[in-house]
């Protein structure tokens, strides 16, 4: 990364523009075309972007194998990644679909989803189904934003009141190039103003 040296505060060093935002979600997008195996995608460009409708986004380099899967059906699953799977995740974004089979080579379980032909991963704590709305060429990358159809929970993460446990999942975070396990809660929404 070039750096400047001319900040105007003397706290600051100023990079060129980069993709630094982080954490990021890391999570494994499965895909399938209308002939074919499943195939998985890991990525890190992903987010929510309406809550209602509830929608997210996406986005893949148009020379991916799964670009071409996912463009053909309009459909795809976002799988969360846990600790358990992030050896796999990590995998499934340096090894290509095209001649490879991801499920096979990660040991990963076929899941069923409810209203997407993609299968979802079975051992990712929260599968989200989508469907393409829209299509954006923005450059390196194209954003699928999907509607979300359906999300599927591990139960273990559910309580007897039917409460989810986030906190639980083990989920994983994308940095700078590595991969973190989120840690401890240190507040919820709405905390600053909470009267005590």
């Amino acid at each position: 990364m070039s750096k400047k040296q001319d900040s105007p505060n003397k706290e600051k060093t100023v990079w060129q523009p980069t993709t630094i935002l982080a954490p990021v979600p890391a999570v494994m997008v499965t895909c399938q075309g209308k002939q074919g195996r499943p195939n998985i995608i890991t990525i890190a460009w992903v987010g929510t972007v309406c809550s209602e409708p509830p929608m997210l986004s996406i986005s893949v380099r148009p020379e991916r194998y799964s670009y071409a899967l996912i463009k053909e059906t309009g459909e795809f699953a976002v799988n969360l990644t846990d600790r358990q799977t992030v050896k796999a995740s990590d995998l499934c974004g340096v090894i290509s679909g095209r001649d490879r089979d991801k499920f096979h080579e990660t040991g990963l379980t076929i899941g069923r989803s409810q209203t997407i032909q993609p299968p979802i991963i079975v051992e990712c704590p929260i599968n989200i189904e989508c469907k393409v709305e829209q299509e954006i060429s923005l450059g390196s990358h194209n954003m699928f934003i999907a509607r979300v159809t359906a999300v599927q929970v591990t139960q273990k993460l559910i309580d007897d009141k039917d409460c989810l446990h986030i906190e639980n999942a083990g989920l994983i975070g994308f940095a700078h190039g590595h991969y973190y396990q989120l840690g401890r809660q240190i507040g919820q929404f709405g905390f600053s103003v909470k009267k005590t």
